[in-house]
């Protein structure tokens, strides 16, 4: 019998802004300057996958003001 594959979980970007804390806008500035996390489009829309996310939140996580984490 075949299984069906797992496909990642995919979160809209309201659902990702919610999350951050952020704005819908901040995220497409975000994404038109490449800063924000990786996302995929599908026709017009905007999809992310939850460890894309928590990647992008764990590169930016700070110890300090002058530095990233180590």
């Amino acid at each position: 019998m075949n299984r069906p594959v797992q496909m990642p979980d995919l979160a809209t970007t309201g659902e990702v802004a919610e999350y951050v804390r952020s704005s819908v806008a901040r995220l497409a500035q975000l994404r038109y300057m490449g800063r924000g996390p990786k996302f995929i489009k599908v026709g017009r829309k905007v999809l992310y996958r939850w460890s894309d996310v928590s990647d992008w939140l764990n590169r930016n996580t700070m110890q300090r003001t002058g530095g990233p984490h180590d």
